[in-house]
């Protein structure tokens, strides 16, 4: 792990963070406005683990300063200088090809980068971002505000927009509020700047790269309509909608983010080419879903009971339900989830189901949503079935909530 904050080449490149193998393909993360790099801690750990995760901060955010585009650019700070800061800092640690995953205004980077320089960006993910952040004047206030009175009065209200009520006052929510107020005022200004600026809309279909869009239903900033607007307008994009989450999502739902990531960018490794995956890469993308969606303790206990009589099953639903079913990005994760549990329902699956609705669960499908989808298996399914998964559902949503 280092923390250089210069890079080898000519320009100077914003402070950032290395975790995970050197030679692991290489995961950018871009940070949300008023964050460090210290947002992506929630899935650091398990993201380092397969990848070279580079973390970034924004001017004036973390250890970067906030004149770091001086010299770049002669008027105010844009989406396109920052991601000519990413770039910069890609070139100083010798990466021509990356994965891509931002929040916010980081999000925004990483569109940008993937409709203005496809041949650097592999595969993408944006988190609880927009192709327009609303009217400019109030983002073009909100920067006359930073810089007259300082970070103070946008503090104060920050809270509200960040996190569900349910979520706000927990550590997590306070150390993020904590770090904003240690943001320059001059750079969170900029900041805005570049917000008030951007519009991409025009130029989505020009993204080339596999996109997953993550969306909290109860964000105020960037709502549900925004990433639906991106997953419309790039081509091939996935949606995954959370519940229980505002705008710093990867923060309010830890988990649910995570899997989302690991499957996407495990189906399409920053490495990728645009070649057909051989059977190596399906088994180790399927192999990362797998778990993302059923977790380890379910996985290594598969994999202890595999002899050699199963083992050539174990490969196939490894490489073909995981590695190539699970990974396609048509759908979302909760939408394969809520497919699975109809079709395990009126089979009369009950082993499958319940391991399934454990999934949904860790897809992001709350109680309600798992109570809709057996009553629509009601109907089409039968009654019978219905009432015996309503009975296996109630228990492993108890067991979840005991263990959470």
């Amino acid at each position: 792990m280092t923390t250089p904050t210069t890079g080898r080449g000519s320009h100077p490149v914003p402070h950032h963070r290395e975790d995970g193998p050197a030679g692991a393909p290489p995961l950018l993360l871009g940070p949300s406005l008023g964050t460090s790099l210290a947002v992506w801690d929630p899935q650091l750990d398990v993201l380092a683990r397969r990848f070279r995760v580079i973390r970034w901060d924004l001017p004036g955010h973390g250890g970067t300063p906030y004149d770091v585009l001086a010299g770049r650019t002669d008027g105010p700070c844009t989406v396109a200088g920052l991601g000519g800061l990413v770039l910069a800092l890609a070139d100083s640690l010798g990466i021509d090809r990356f994965g891509y995953a931002g929040i916010s205004l980081g999000g925004a980077v990483g569109a940008w980068l993937a409709a203005r320089h496809p041949e650097r960006v592999a595969s993408l993910a944006l988190v609880c971002s927009s192709a327009r952040f609303g009217e400019p004047a109030g983002w073009r206030e909100r920067a006359a505000l930073v810089r007259e009175q300082g970070i103070g009065p946008v503090a104060g209200t920050t809270a509200g927009r960040w996190f569900t009520p349910a979520f706000a006052g927990s550590p997590a929510a306070d150390r993020l509020l904590a770090g904003l107020r240690t943001v320059a005022p001059e750079g969170y200004a900029a900041c805005c700047d570049a917000l008030a600026a951007y519009d991409l809309r025009a130029e989505l279909g020009r993204i080339g790269a596999p996109t997953l869009v993550v969306a909290g239903r109860a964000d105020p900033a960037t709502p549900p309509a925004h990433a639906r607007e991106l997953a419309d307008g790039i081509p091939g994009a996935s949606l995954t909608e959370l519940a229980g989450a505002a705008h710093l999502a990867n923060a309010e739902r830890p988990a649910p983010v995570l899997a989302a990531l690991l499957g996407h960018f495990a189906a399409h490794p920053p490495a990728h080419d645009g070649a057909p995956a051989d059977d190596h890469a399906r088994r180790a993308a399927g192999t990362a879903v797998r778990r993302a969606v059923l977790g380890d303790v379910h996985v290594d206990r598969a994999a202890g009971r595999t002899t050699a009589f199963t083992a050539v099953f174990q490969d196939f639903i490894t490489r073909y339900a995981w590695g190539e079913i699970w990974t396609r990005p048509g759908l979302s994760r909760h939408i394969r989830s809520c497919v699975t549990i109809t079709a395990l329902v009126a089979r009369g699956h009950h082993d499958e189901l319940a391991l399934h609705l454990r999934a949904a669960l860790r897809n992001g499908l709350t109680a309600e949503d798992i109570q809709e989808v057996l009553l629509q298996s009601a109907v089409y399914c039968g009654v019978p079935a219905a009432n015996s998964a309503f009975a296996l559902a109630e228990r492993v949503i108890a067991e979840h909530r005991e263990g959470t």
